[in-house]
């Protein structure tokens, strides 16, 4: 297992909103959180609603945040008001959603750094092969989890890992 770099935590990452707001990560310690790359024009965009079901259902233990991503065959070229308008039209989104940021190359997000670094989150070196990969957090902001874009966020193996 690598050195874990403690000073820096997930929760010192700074985040935007799609409205453009900063938004704190250390508001959700003590609960879990699903961070997934999204894209509106992706086979795998219907897990929207799954992603939805998730938070509708179990929001009070894990929060879903979604940052849209167009790294991949540019299947989120939208601006963020586009992207906002598109996840409430078409899947009712309320969880929390991020403006595009760039989960790889020279402009990765820091956020995607620490997600991808074993120094700094202490195992995990996958990178988003895809839209749609999930990384788990527990309640004590450590690494769990990566789940690649083929496990839908209401199968077993993400809810027995959200129970755990």
């Amino acid at each position: 297992m690598a050195t874990v770099d403690k000073t820096q935590s997930i929760y010192s990452i700074k985040v935007t909103t799609l409205d453009g707001q900063p938004f704190d990560l250390s508001t959700l310690k003590g609960k879990k959180i699903l961070i997934v790359n999204t894209a509106s024009k992706c086979g795998y965009t219907p897990q929207y609603e799954e992603l939805q079901q998730l938070h509708a259902l179990h929001g009070d233990s894990v929060a879903v945040l979604g940052f849209p991503c167009n790294d991949f065959g540019g299947q989120e070229s939208g601006s963020e008001s586009e992207i906002g308008a598109f996840c409430t039209k078409n899947y009712g989104v309320t969880f929390q959603m991020f403006e595009k940021v760039h989960i790889k190359g020279n402009e990765q997000h820091p956020l995607y750094k620490w997600l991808t670094d074993p120094a700094l989150n202490g195992w995990n070196k996958d990178a988003p092969t895809w839209n749609f990969c999930k990384y788990l957090i527990n309640e004590k902001g450590e690494l769990v989890n990566f789940f690649g874009s083929g496990v839908k966020p209401m199968s077993k193996t993400v809810l027995d890992a959200i129970r755990k």
